[in-house]
């Protein structure tokens, strides 16, 4: 009997179609193809991510969406499969450097595609930094730590700078002219601004082969427009489909998916850190990697602490913000650290 199941379920496999645009779906016609793509919907992949109640928006039925997206995550092997499947699966996840061999290891060997990282911390700790690491990062080779991908950054802070990207790039011996050319950047104006380019990315993402996503500053824009404890459930619940969007961007392109968070201070907390991340549960559940960021008392050195992560302990180590990127602190530095505490 399993050995009849193994064999229908390969003959399934092999049958499966295999569609490249969304009009050769079954049931998407030119006229349904527009309203979705008017949607954010360019790709197939984007569509085996989508929900039924959004695709119904263009006017189909439950039952077509249902078929719709079906067909599409067919299409790119989206269903029901035993653990030792998902074991193999799980082999395609790839890695990306941080540049900092010592925060590599607390996370395991580098950031997870698939999955949303989550730097946070108070002004000054590092974050944009290490976003601009690793939009050079993930153009090294994959032997180097790298994806051999571009970027798709999303700025709300304005704190994206070229002259970073040309500094780090040339101590990596990269051309940087080359470097620039693979980071598609979009400054982001509003909250419903920074919603509406993650919902359009689909396409630019497969175009441009992203498998770096970036959104520096997650929370900016949401805590500065939705103010008061009246607007605390309508900002939770736009930052909550937001933040599941960029999961379905990055689990259907295989892409490391990062955000930098803002924090809040709890004056009133005298036991432990009084530093918390904005976003409450909501950002908290769906960040499945957090790293938290602070400064040492002196000089370039930045403590990195892993919060929280699926399958790793909380770890933590230092690292050192240079004009050269991120790296990891020498001996002799720890220990001029250690007799200054």
């Amino acid at each position: 009997m399993p050995a009849d199941s193994d064999k229908q379920q390969q003959e399934t496999e092999t049958t499966t179609e295999k569609y490249e645009f969304i009009e050769d779906l079954p049931g998407v016609g030119p006229a349904t193809a527009q309203k979705l793509r008017e949607l954010g919907y360019h790709t197939v992949e984007s569509l085996a991510m989508a929900t039924t109640r959004e695709i119904e928006a263009v006017g189909v039925s439950d039952k077509k969406a249902f078929q719709v997206i079906q067909a599409a995550r067919s299409s790119i092997g989206v269903s029901f499969i035993r653990a030792d499947q998902l074991l193999k699966q799980r082999q395609s996840i790839a890695r990306l450097t941080t540049g900092s061999k010592a925060l590599d290891k607390i996370i395991d060997g580098g950031l997870e595609t698939q999955t949303i990282t989550e730097f946070y911390g108070e002004y000054g700790c590092g974050k944009s930094q290490i976003c601009h690491q690793l939009c050079v990062n993930v153009q090294l080779p994959i032997e180097q730590g790298g994806l051999n991908g571009g970027v798709l950054y999303i700025d709300t802070e304005n704190t994206f700078r070229l002259e970073r990207i040309v500094q780090m790039s040339t101590h990596l011996g990269l051309n940087p002219e080359e470097v620039v050319k693979n980071i598609i950047y979009a400054e982001a104006y509003t909250s419903d601004h920074q919603m509406f380019l993650l919902e359009n990315a689909d396409e630019i993402i497969k175009a441009n082969n992203i498998k770096l996503i970036i959104v520096d500053s997650l929370t900016a824009h949401f805590r500065s427009e939705y103010i008061g404890r009246e607007m605390l459930a309508s900002r939770q619940q736009r930052l909550n489909k937001h933040m599941h969007k960029l999961t379905a961007l990055a689990r259907a392109f295989n892409a490391v998916a990062v955000v930098t968070n803002q924090v809040m201070a709890k004056p009133d907390q005298f036991f432990g850190d009084a530093i918390h991340p904005i976003g409450g549960n909501i950002v908290g559940h769906t960040s499945q990697t957090r790293i938290y960021l602070r400064r040492a008392s002196h000089g370039p050195i930045r403590i990195a602490r892993l919060v929280s992560s699926p399958y790793l302990p909380e770890g933590e180590e230092i690292l050192k913000v240079t004009e050269n990127g991120i790296e990891d602190v020498s001996e002799e530095e720890k220990a001029t650290k250690s007799r200054g505490r």
